[in-house]
């Protein structure tokens, strides 16, 4: 490049080159030696140059390589300054002329806890005193020291490691579903904490070994200044708990990413073996504790629609094994009022490919058990629970407790359709709990629920005892899918709630298919498996 055109160059560029050093720097001096260190460099490359299409990007190349130079020379023994944050070492590691060093430095400093971070910040970048910090901060002067002794060597470490980004980091979990089983408070569940992609990770990297946050941040390949507000969120509201060493785990309940085909059959077998015993023996006494109720109310008029539903709340409810284990560390408390265990559904892969299942073996799925009381009326309380047999949608999200404030106040005639009551009309008439022609479309009985449902009776204790053990014994296979501090959990799921949703799914399939049970059309389907209790019945 010719000369004249050169200094034209320079001179365009001189209080930016200025600016760049002053950024650099630590005083005037250091910036006017810098500054002068940058021209000659960029005034003899442009002079060796024949064409540049991007000077300015030239220029800062330049600028940042002999920045780099003067970083490795000039300030040896005083430190590496990083955009006026210098970290000292005074030994023999130091940085060879490689910008890419002064970005690993620049990511470990980020790798130190928030305190010591602070510290380091306070002393290098803003220049105070270690007296001063220990002022501002209300600690003593020795534990200043000590927390910038121990940056030293941890920034140092983390210089010579290799830092590797975990499984997460490259494969992050994706769920199918979350759900919860307690009390959700204020918010809708487990997804307004974990539905967050980053926080739902965040907590998976715990649960199969604890870690603390600068391990979390490397399993995700973060820093770890950029998820310490989440990881606080998740720990004040119960998804990540701190242990004594300062690692965190977590009790929420991840579906394990593998399963045996093989205890999936002797699973499905045992169910279907329990589900005939029920039909033959346990059904046939709930449906004489209420033979004689009439105080109820079926759309169709067809009583077995509601007999249906009380056995199917009965094989739910009223058949429990006991594993006898203590679950209070499982429930998650919020900051919402939230009291509940936490499940996340995950795609699974067969540990056994090689394993051919000798039947079919069906998805029985179920949603519940819903219970949802009125803030209004005392006597409004509704049961349900949403699975195939019925043709409700939106699962427990959509099965809102003022449903039910409407239905009984048609029924007592406080609201009639109105423009004023358009919108509650509209809201039934989208769940098809009421039907064209205004008439309450769902299942209703005249009496308190507690003491309905106590009338039915409980599973006798010589059918559970047969069970038992086989139960217990594939529950405690099954619980090794999972890590060790979920392991209760898996067990109390598996015996607890083994005759629960699918078993008394299984059942009802059998006494519809037998004609015990009229098959349901789909006017019944509507209110299937769901019984509202208030203290009135509509009148038609």
């Amino acid at each position: 490049m010719e000369k004249q055109k050169a200094d034209q160059i320079i001179t365009r560029y001189l209080k930016k080159i200025y600016g760049f050093a002053v950024k650099k720097s630590f005083s005037y001096d250091e910036a006017e030696e810098l500054c002068s260190e940058i021209v000659c460099e960029v005034y003899s490359s442009l002079l060796r140059a024949d064409d540049i299409s991007n000077i300015e990007g030239y220029i800062w190349r330049i600028s940042e390589h002999t920045y780099a130079k003067y970083v490795s020379y000039k300030k040896r023994h005083e430190g590496i300054s990083l955009d006026g944050l210098q970290i000292p070492y005074y030994d023999e590691y130091f940085f060879e002329n490689n910008d890419e060093d002064l970005k690993r430095l620049s990511r470990e400093v980020a790798y130190l806890s928030a305190s010591r971070r602070k510290i380091v910040f306070m002393f290098y970048y803003e220049g105070k005193s270690i007296k001063v910090i220990s002022s501002e901060l209300g600690i003593s002067i020795g534990t200043v020291k000590w927390h910038l002794n121990q940056a030293r060597t941890e920034l140092k470490e983390g210089l010579t490691m290799e830092r590797k980004i975990g499984n997460l980091g490259l494969n992050p979990i994706i769920p199918l579903s979350y759900g919860h089983s307690g009390n959700p408070g204020n918010n809708n569940g487990p997804e307004d904490y974990i539905g967050d992609r980053l926080n739902l990770n965040i907590v998976y990297s715990v649960y199969h070994s604890p870690k603390n946050s600068n391990e979390i941040a490397q399993e995700l390949g973060l820093t770890p200044v950029f998820i310490e507000d989440k990881i606080k969120f998740l720990e004040e509201n119960g998804f990540l708990v701190k242990e004594r060493n300062g690692r965190y785990t977590t009790f929420v309940n991840f579906s394990p990413t593998k399963y045996s085909l093989e205890l999936k059959e002797l699973k499905y077998k045992l169910l279907q073996e329990i589900a005939g015993v029920l039909v033959e023996e346990y059904v046939p006494i709930v449906r004489k504790s209420i033979e004689g109720f009439t105080d109820f109310y079926v759309p169709s008029g067809n009583k077995e629609a509601f007999e249906a539903s009380v056995v199917f709340y009965a094989m739910c409810n009223n058949c429990t094994i006991s594993a006898d284990i203590d679950m209070s560390k499982y429930h998650i408390k919020t900051t919402h009022g939230g009291d509940f265990i936490a499940n996340v559904e995950l795609n699974a892969t067969q540990l056994d490919p090689e394993y051919l299942p000798t039947i079919e073996i069906k998805n029985y799925w179920g949603c519940g058990n819903m219970s949802r009381s009125s803030g209004k009326y005392p006597s409004v309380f509704c049961w349900s629970i949403d699975s195939a047999f019925s043709s409700r949608k939106g699962a427990w999200q959509n099965n809102d407790y003022r449903d039910y404030d409407y239905i009984y106040e048609i029924i007592t005639g406080m609201i009639s359709e109105s423009p004023a009551n358009i919108e509650k009309f509209n809201r039934l008439r989208e769940r098809e709990f009421i039907t064209d022609d205004g008439k309450i479309n769902i299942i209703i009985v005249r009496d308190n629920w507690s003491k309905f449902f106590e009338r039915l009776p409980k599973l006798d204790k010589s059918i559970t005892d047969r069970f038992a053990p086989k139960i217990l014994e594939l529950a405690s296979m099954m619980a090794k899918l999972y890590p060790p501090q979920m392991r209760d959990l898996a067990i109390n799921y598996n015996v607890d709630g083994f005759i629960g949703r699918t078993c008394a799914l299984m059942a009802l399939e059998i006494l519809y298919s037998n004609g015990t049970f009229k098959p349901l059309t789909e006017q019944e389907r509507v209110s299937a498996n769901l019984i509202m209790f208030c203290d009135t019945l509509p009148n038609y």
